[in-house]
């Protein structure tokens, strides 16, 4: 059996050429989903997954209308083949049911992988070339050894009748920082600090 599956991005599209082109390819069922590409729920590609079988095709007119992602498509042409359900691609004329539809997911596949590990290089070099930098990755410290140590010093200073005289809210607000960040410098000792 052969399934259709449209989708249509905005409240303009219509997706009566989709439909038509799906009806066309001997689709005897037709899933439309009105959703952005980028999201993950789409419930008529759901459905149109529950309805198909082992030996059955899922027919589009793009590929670009059944993935939101190369990944995304990588893993759905993967739930596929398990199921052994065919994708059909009408305008690129992708067929996996043949030995060049399936080659041309396998390159799909390849090329997510080979982008996977580029990605993993470059941060691998980005850390190490940080790390020969001094840096040890993380942020930036907000307020430096010298900051902490006077902000310590205005939080024990305290006036003629034994109080602070400032608060944290004030320490925070001379710094440019948080309460927490204060707090979390009045539990540390500073370099800056006589032991």
């Amino acid at each position: 059996m052969r399934i259709g599956y449209a989708r249509v991005s905005t409240r303009d599209q219509h997706p009566e050429a989709q439909h038509d082109a799906l009806r066309a390819a001997s689709c005897e069922q037709v899933f439309i989903d009105k959703a952005s590409g980028t999201l993950a729920r789409r419930p008529e590609l759901d459905q149109a997954l529950l309805v198909a079988r082992a030996g059955d095709q899922i027919v589009i007119t793009k590929l670009d209308r059944l993935g939101r992602s190369l990944e995304h498509l990588i893993e759905l042409s993967r739930t596929l083949q398990e199921r052994q359900i065919n994708l059909v691609v009408l305008d690129q004329g992708v067929d996996t049911s043949t030995a060049v539809g399936r080659m041309f997911f396998s390159i799909l596949g390849a090329i997510a992988e080979f982008e996977a590990s580029l990605l993993s290089e470059r941060t691998k070099d980005g850390l190490e070339a940080a790390r020969t930098r001094g840096r040890t990755g993380g942020q930036k410290p907000k307020l430096g050894p010298r900051q902490a140590h006077l902000a310590r010093l205005m939080y024990e200073e305290t006036d003629d009748q034994g109080l602070r005289r400032y608060t944290v809210n004030q320490i925070a607000a001379e710094f440019g920082v948080t309460r927490p960040t204060i707090y979390r410098h009045l539990g540390k000792k500073t370099p800056t600090e006589p032991n």
